[in-house]
């Protein structure tokens, strides 16, 4: 049955190195070959998918710059009908028809004069004249006013897309002719030979509708903004992506180029199983290569294998044998390599243990004479600590610790001190081998510069092997005159503090053993536990005797409590009729403070009629308006991490002051913040306020611009300040409630933000005429600003001077 079972243990060893050799070699071929071919993959993968996107990000640029090309052209054509010579209804209509007949992809033009009524409407199909539709506030007219050329967004109708071009008319409050543009010609820039055999491309506005595409991409009208390469573009970073879904949701390879002038994107797309085919002719040839890298390893691993089973299978019955206790066998293996190298170990291991076994008996018998003393050590242990925990009488514990400690450190005298921290001494109070009566200077040991003390301090155990070697103290001059040589003190301490100290003494010079010092330490933390309950007893015994004291007078004081209680019933229903308007009252400062400063909000909310405070009206309000300089130009050459940042730091300088100066902060759009003063609460000298806030934030700005621009940001910071009169109160909806100001005061704000200069003040000249007393400033040119018909009298704060002195003002 033995036999049978070391066969199968045999085979099993074999088997088992035979496994892990083949497995290894094998895993490491295999290894190898994939990490080669997943990196060739992955570097075709990645210089397919460059190749193909670079292809199509060219294709999609062509086609961009050809679709603004095309509107630009069309633009070109329209402004030949607003020309001044065509000063009457005839003229504008026949002008209109030739244009028709010369553009077809001009749909439809519209005549609107100066006040924003409709003239002229003219299609190939029909004619509208002098229809008098107001189309003032329609953006293609208001638009166009403005900037002499507009671009509506596009529109389908009859699922045709089109968009709409307006442009102003030469000379004054000449009018606006818009004209309608079918979009359908925007598919002859996506053919087949344009776009290519795979490939298919699409073109879409501002909200992912698609209006032109190629004969495999999407259907003209569909709204694509769901798909993730329309929403990266669409969105507010607007990066395109490399990877996306077509509207089947196969994945696809993608590039994106913005028509800007048009908020239009170009997308050229590739299904990704046609581009990436390549890929997978690479993977069948790498499958191939792995399986007839495994066939080798296979075959090299086993003939390594069988190489190895011989000198090992000599190694394992030489272990058995030394197993057994055969010291005098020795193994034979001839390879030469590791392996002789282990058979020579097991060898002089064997000859070691025949010698280590001759000795073993004699340290068996040291072992046991050491394994008894500490059995006693541990008796004496033990009868110490029944003893402790038998009694609280300390002066019946101290003796037996005393004599115990004696008994086991063959010592020739035990002293065992208490310590007095208001006196910070050392008192004896218990002694064996010295009269515990005599009198001395071993009785009272002062705590400072004596070992007693510098062993407390440590709380580590000092030992003197030879005392006539140290210098004179009380204990030492005593001890030596007894006829003591060498002394062991051990503390007595825990983490409440120092009890005492236990001190062992001998008439023979020596050091003592680091065992015998550690069996001290447990008999110093015996006699710790026996004078801790000692003095914890006595503590329960006077508290005992203190609460019958108490007990009295908490009975007296419980009559009292009862009446209290009936009080403070009636205090707490009328407590709880307070916190609940005081909540109200927080709640109403919580949702004014989302938009004007603490104090403010606070006035507010304690009004009697808050709700007032906010609602419509008008008044006179002092409005301050400040901005980065070349913001827009920064933002774009930088990440938007960065950007947010500088936001982050230009709004927390802002703030401080706003609230320091109890403005109400209107709206801020990024680098754009506008203030109010004199409203929702009124100021007397709100537009003092507002000028000089204006100067701390330049102040406060300024060294933050020089910090930007060690970081490479140029940046400058401008404030405009006007005053007049503005229709206050909330606007918004029920969720989402605002304060904020109407009226042309805060467009002149603006404007004079616009016109000020870097670290620059401009203000009106009303608001200069309010604080020329406390400013130093100067006169500025008429300004002619945008929206106003005449021009704006203004002057720039240059520092604020503080209140003017009493024979100042007097003159």
């Amino acid at each position: 049955m033995n036999g049978a079972t070391d066969k199968g243990k045999n085979w099993f060893l074999r088997g088992g190195l035979f496994a892990k050799y083949v497995l290894a070699l094998v895993g490491l071929v295999v290894f190898v070959l994939a990490v080669n071919g997943a990196l060739e993959t992955w570097i075709s993968y990645r210089g397919i998918k460059s190749t193909l996107i670079d292809a199509m990000s060219e294709k999609a640029d062509a086609t961009a710059k050809h679709i603004e090309q095309s509107i630009s052209d069309l633009e070109r054509q329209i402004s030949w009908v607003t020309r001044a010579s065509s000063n009457t209804i005839e003229l504008r209509r026949a002008d209109y028809a030739q244009l028709l007949g010369q553009v077809p992809a001009v749909n439809q033009l519209t005549l609107i004069n100066g006040q924003g009524r409709e003239m002229l409407r003219l299609s190939r199909q029909t004619v509208t004249v002098n229809s008098n539709a107001d189309l003032s506030r329609d953006l293609r007219f208001t638009e166009a006013v403005e900037r002499g050329t507009a671009y509506a967004p596009a529109y389908f109708r009859d699922e045709r897309p089109y968009m709409s071009i307006g442009e102003q008319h030469s000379g004054f409050n000449a009018g606006v002719t818009v004209a309608e543009i079918d979009l359908r010609f925007l598919n002859d820039y996506f053919g087949d030979s344009q776009v290519g055999r795979t490939a298919f491309a699409y073109v879409v506005d501002a909200k992912g509708r698609v209006l032109a595409s190629s004969s495999k991409g999407p259907e003209v009208g569909k709204d694509l903004a769901a798909l993730p390469q329309v929403a990266a573009v669409l969105s507010s970073n607007g990066r395109p992506i490399a990877s996306g879904k077509d509207v089947d949701g196969n994945a696809v390879l993608t590039t994106a180029i913005s028509a800007p002038n048009l908020g239009w994107h170009v997308f050229y797309e590739q299904p990704t199983s046609q581009a990436l085919s390549p890929i997978r002719d690479q993977l069948v040839r790498i499958a191939l290569l792995i399986a007839l890298g495994l066939v080798v390893a296979i075959i090299a691993g086993t003939i390594l294998a069988r190489r190895m089973l011989v000198p090992i299978t000599a190694l394992r019955t030489g272990a058995r044998r030394l197993g057994a206790g055969d010291f005098g066998h020795r193994i034979e293996v001839k390879t030469a390599d590791e392996l002789e190298e282990l058979a020579g170990q097991f060898n002089s291991m064997a000859g070691q243990l025949a010698e280590t076994y001759s000795d073993l008996e004699a340290k068996v018998k040291e072992r046991t004479r050491d394994l008894a003393q500490s059995i006693n050590e541990l008796k004496v242990l033990e009868e110490v600590g029944r003893a402790v925990a038998s009694s609280l009488d300390l002066n019946a514990v101290l003796p037996t610790v005393a004599a115990r400690a004696l008994e086991i450190t063959h010592a020739d005298a035990v002293l065992i001190y208490g310590y007095d921290a208001a006196q910070r001494s050392f008192n004896l109070t218990q002694s064996i081998g010295i009269d515990s009566e005599a009198e001395g200077h071993h009785r009272a040991i002062d705590a400072d510069n004596s070992p007693l003390g510098e062993a407390a301090a440590k709380g580590e155990p000092l030992a003197f092997p030879d005392l006539t070697d140290q210098p004179k103290y009380p204990l030492r001059d005593v001890v030596v005159g007894a006829g003591f040589h060498s002394v062991l003190i051990v503390p007595l301490v825990d983490q409440q503090g120092v009890l005492g100290s236990l001190v062992v003494l001998r008439k023979a010079a020596g050091d003592f053993p680091a065992g015998l010092i550690g069996l001290m330490k447990t008999f110093a933390h015996q006699a710790v536990l026996a004078m801790r309950n000692a003095r914890l007893f006595t503590e329960v015994d006077q508290k005992s005797h203190a609460l019958e004291q108490a007990n009295t007078t908490v009975r007296e004081q419980a009559d009292r409590l009862q009446q209290q209680t009936e009080q403070l019933t009636d205090w707490n229903k009328s407590l709880e009729a307070r916190v609940e308007t005081q909540l109200g009252e927080i709640e109403r400062i919580r949702k004014l403070e989302r938009f004007l400063a603490p104090q403010v909000a606070q006035l507010i909310a304690s009004s009697d009629n808050p709700e007032g405070l906010l609602e419509s009206h008008r008044r006179e309000v002092t409005v301050v308006f400040c901005d980065l300089r070349g913001f827009t130009a920064f933002t774009e050459a930088t990440e938007p991490e960065e950007a947010m940042n500088v936001l982050r730091e230009y709004h927390a300088a802002l703030g401080k002051l706003i609230f320091k100066y109890e403005g109400t902060l209107d709206k801020y759009a990024g680098d754009g913040v506008m203030i109010l003063f004199n409203a929702p609460i009124q100021l007397a000298d709100h537009t003092a306020r507002a000028v000089k806030m204006a100067v701390e934030m330049r102040d406060t700005v300024g060294p933050l611009t020089e910090t930007w621009r060690n970081r490479g940001h140029s940046l400058g910071f401008g404030i405009g300040i006007a005053l007049g009169y503005a229709t206050l109160g909330q606007v918004g909806f029920e969720q989402r409630l605002e304060y904020a100001a109407i009226g042309s005061v805060t467009n002149l704000a603006s404007r004079l933000c616009g016109e000020a200069k870097p670290n620059q003040i401009v203000v009106s000249r009303r608001v200069y005429g309010m604080v020329e007393p406390y400013v130093e400033g100067r006169a500025i040119d008429d300004l002619v600003v945008k929206g106003f018909n005449h021009p704006i009298l203004a002057a720039e704060i240059l520092r604020w001077k503080g209140e003017p002195s009493a024979e100042a003002a007097a003159e």
